[in-house]
Parts: C-alpha cells; sequence; structure tokens
C-alpha cells in the first residue's frame, strides 16, 4: 500500500485558483500532453524522471499528474524516495481534471 497521499481535480484546480503554491509535475509523454496539460504545470516525462528530477525544489509542494493517476503515483513514490517530503498524487489523473488546460 502506498503512502503517498491523493488529490482529486476539483481540490487541486481550488488550490491553484486560490494562488496556493503547488507545483504540479505532469509526467505523461510528449503525445499526451500535446492534447493539453494543467496550466503553469511542468511537464517531465516519467522515463525521464530519473535523470530530471533533480531540477525540481525538494521544498515545494508537488502534485503529480499522468493520465489516470498509476504513472504518476510511481513518480510520486520516486519522489518521495529521493528525499521529497510533500508529494501528492492526482486521483484519476487527467482523465479527473475538471478545469481548464493549455496546450503547448
Amino acid at each position: 500500500m502506498s503512502t503517498i497521499p491523493e488529490m482529486n481535480g476539483e481540490t487541486l484546480e481550488q488550490k491553484l485558483k486560490n494562488g496556493e503554491n503547488i507545483t504540479v509535475i505532469d509526467v505523461r509523454e510528449d503525445e499526451e500532453v500535446e492534447e493539453g496539460m494543467i496550466p503553469g504545470a511542468k511537464h517531465v516525462r516519467l522515463g525521464d524522471l530519473q535523470d530530471r528530477y533533480t531540477e525540481l525544489d525538494k521544498e515545494d509542494n508537488h502534485v503529480v499528474v499522468c493520465r489516470s493517476g498509476r504513472r504518476s503515483m510511481k513518480a510520486s513514490e520516486f519522489l518521495k524516495e529521493n528525499g521529497f517530503a510533500n508529494v501528492t498524487n492526482l486521483e484519476g489523473g487527467m482523465l479527473g481534471w475538471p478545469g481548464d488546460v493549455s496546450k503547448k
């Protein structure tokens, strides 16, 4: 059982609208991201995360997102194992995201 907390799309959308300091990390593949991503999200493909996680600030609040929530849970666990204290998985991924999306 994972120890990673989850947040639903409505809660994340509200937190972002309220200006909370959250770094959204989208771990989907390039072609998935082309269909749209959460505005302001940072795109780091799951396959690249091992090489790029040092670009992220360990002190930030991170919400990790993929299409349905499975890959982002793997990414969240990886970040937690590498010293990231505040990592949350987006429950249901982009399939559960109710808000606007931005195109790359």
